[in-house]
């Protein structure tokens, strides 16, 4: 694929050439200064070729010329979705950026990259900063079939939503003609289990322990919380409004000093308005029980406290703008965006 059009700050794989003109010649390319990106191309052995636009360029270059693009995570992440950089929701090695290729074959393989035969239509492809790359909804179907389960297919989804990319209308309008295809029911199972309005891929797994492990009624990501005179008294990771519950995930970042005493006065303003919480921690992603035991006791704690003091509401008040939903934040101005989204910027 030529990739002269990139417009990213990239270094473009050349082409081995034996005349020297447009890449390095073979005996060159052998050498120390140069590394492959894929058979036949090669890019400057000081190139970073860790970060994930330099790994979707170095793909891209071994595409054909008018056919197939990027897939996938790294798809996703060429277009901006900042959670997909690669790395696996649930842990372990960095996935390679896949290769839309449809029906075609390579003459060789490549063990730079992974690629997928599965048709492809034009509609499905799109250019995006001189790269050809699956749509984003596309793309997102992938990630969700080759998930390792539903779970993380649901994570998937809910990230491609973080940064508006796709909404979950239009992932269920695109798979509604997708039969037969590797993952279906594992996609299908997923789309309930995701969110619109979920900020990192650790609230979308607290969400389903609290719902699928706890067996408690299913939360609302994000939503605002304000007291009964309008003022917005803070946003929950995760709340059931019916029973005033809340969940937070404190991961790493919380752990500095100055996080931690907004996360303190955080949590002491949501009790004392009536709401009862409960922290999930990195330890217990690997095993909620914990979290769970903390969960279920906060429900206990609701129960017991008398209506009088359920002094908040998630009732919106005049002027409060809506940015829980992707057609919500679509509709936003520029400088709406830049104000009210700061904290979707990686």
């Amino acid at each position: 694929m030529d990739l002269s059009g990139v417009t990213r700050r990239v270094v473009v794989p050349l082409p081995v050439d034996p005349q020297g003109l447009r890449g390095p010649r073979p005996g060159a390319a052998r050498g120390p200064r140069w590394r492959a990106s894929s058979h036949g191309f090669r890019v400057p052995s000081s190139v970073d070729g860790s970060t994930v636009d330099q790994r979707v360029v170095e793909a891209a270059a071994a595409l054909p010329q008018e056919w197939g693009g990027v897939t996938g995570w790294a798809a996703l992440g060429w277009m901006g979705s900042t959670w997909f950089d690669g790395t696996p929701w649930g842990g372990g090695r960095t996935r390679p950026v896949t290769l839309a290729i449809g029906g075609n074959r390579w003459s060789r393989q490549q063990r730079f990259f992974a690629t997928s035969e599965e048709r492809l239509a034009p509609r499905d492809l799109v250019m995006v900063d001189g790269v050809r790359v699956t749509t984003a909804v596309r793309s997102t179907w992938f990630e969700m079939r080759y998930a390792r389960d539903a779970r993380d297919a649901a994570i998937a989804l809910s990230m491609a939503c973080f940064h508006d990319a796709v909404s979950i209308d239009e992932v269920l309008a695109y798979g509604a003609n997708l039969r037969g295809w590797t993952g279906m029911p594992k996609a299908r199972e997923a789309i309930p289990l995701a969110t619109e309005n979920a900020w990192s891929p650790r609230e979308v797994g607290m969400g389903h322990v609290w719902v699928l492990d706890a067996e408690l009624p299913p939360p609302l990501y994000n939503v605002p919380v304000f007291d009964l005179e309008g003022n917005h008294i803070g946003t929950p990771d995760l709340l059931d409004p019916r029973s005033g519950v809340f969940g937070q995930y404190d991961g790493a970042l919380h752990l500095t000093r100055s996080r931690r005493e907004k996360d303190v006065d955080r949590d002491e303003a949501f009790r004392s308005h009536g709401l009862e919480g409960a922290i999930m921690v990195a330890g217990d992603v690997a095993d909620p029980t914990a979290f769970i035991r903390r969960l279920k006791a906060a429900y206990d704690r609701a129960a017991d406290r008398p209506p009088h003091h359920r002094r908040w509401t998630v009732e919106r008040p005049e002027g409060w703008i809506e940015t829980t939903t992707v057609a919500g934040r679509r509709a936003l101005s520029s400088a709406l965006r830049a104000r009210l989204l700061a904290h979707r910027i990686a």
